[in-house]
């Protein structure tokens, strides 16, 4: 794959200091050390909060959470942040949080759910879950659901898993999402040794999740798994192009339309995984996140206005 083709010359200079910060080789130290590198890197990122934005750390069904507010929100953007089930947490998606809350107007509540190995699956599909009927209980059935890589896997899950049980999403908006797609064809090969993600990072990161073998036909660990895509919540995808984890939100969207229900898909051409990150450097990065904090707004709103 010729990279230095596909990507400019911005983007490479967001991969050059994150490789920087967060080595290639930091999966073969203790998970514990890569936690460390990790949060480092993220603070390295990290942008001051916009001024107009308020937050409270709290609990909700005893799962750790911060909550974000500007002004007198009617609505609430549940968020689940990325980082392979393993790193990350409240701080490493703060500043992303932040402005989604500044530009949208509406309440975001950062989700802190467990981490494996500690914690297996289904401790963060339970966590999010519990946060999830938490929120729908104190702050009404007006929410979007939203996540970047791991966090945009447990937004599906707890998606698919509220039918019929907690009726108050009002969309969803998937960014980079691994969906448990087949690792043996598609995106997962074509770019399966991409910057910033490779297929062995998911290899690892997904085994490390399932705590033992890797759990079939179960849409809690990876929503395309699941044998019903009927009666899901407006879903918006956006991926970026060079990344192995792409196709599962096309193959994702083509499940809900093919179930009668609405799904966009949104492909950023040259952009990695984890770019949202980039959005303040990167003018690729910072026009996908304008898309992305639009389509948080119309779903709250109840507007659907893509054609596919």
């Amino acid at each position: 794959m010729d990279y230095e083709r596909l990507i400019d010359e911005e983007t490479w200079e967001f991969i050059q200091k994150t490789g920087e910060l967060y080595p290639d080789d930091a999966v073969e130290l203790p998970i514990t050390e890569q936690r460390k590198i990790y949060d480092a890197m993220a603070r390295e990122f990290r942008m001051p909060r916009p001024d107009v934005v308020a937050t409270q750390d709290e609990t909700a069904h005893d799962v750790p959470v911060r909550i974000y507010t500007a002004g007198d929100p009617t609505r609430t953007v549940l968020y689940c942040h990325g980082g392979g089930f393993v790193v990350g947490g409240l701080d490493s998606h703060d500043d992303v949080c932040a402005e989604i809350c500044a530009q949208t107007g509406y309440r975001v509540v950062s989700v802190d759910y467990r981490l494996a190995p500690e914690h297996p699956h289904p401790a963060s599909f339970d966590d999010v879950w519990a946060v999830l009927t938490w929120a729908g209980t104190t702050f009404g059935r007006s929410i979007v659901l939203a996540g970047d890589s791991a966090g945009a896997n447990l937004c599906a899950a707890v998606a698919h898993h509220a039918r019929g049980r907690c009726e108050v999403v009002l969309g969803q908006v998937l960014i980079y999402g691994a969906l448990g797609g087949d690792m043996d064809e598609g995106s997962y090969v074509e770019h399966a040794h991409a910057p910033m993600l490779t297929r062995e990072d998911i290899l690892y990161y997904t085994k490390l999740r399932a705590g033992g073998a890797v759990p079939a036909g179960d849409p809690r660990f990876s929503p395309l798994q699941d044998s019903d895509f009927a009666d899901l919540p407006p879903t918006v995808l956006v991926t970026a192009d060079c990344d192995p984890v792409r196709d599962d939100s096309r193959h994702y969207r083509d499940r809900i339309q093919a179930a009668g229900g609405k799904a966009h898909w949104i492909n950023e051409s040259g952009l990695v995984h984890g770019y949202l990150r980039a959005r303040h450097s990167v003018s690729r990065a910072r026009d996908s996140f304008e898309r992305i904090s639009i389509a948080i707004e119309a779903l709250g709103q109840e507007i659907w206005s893509f054609e596919d």
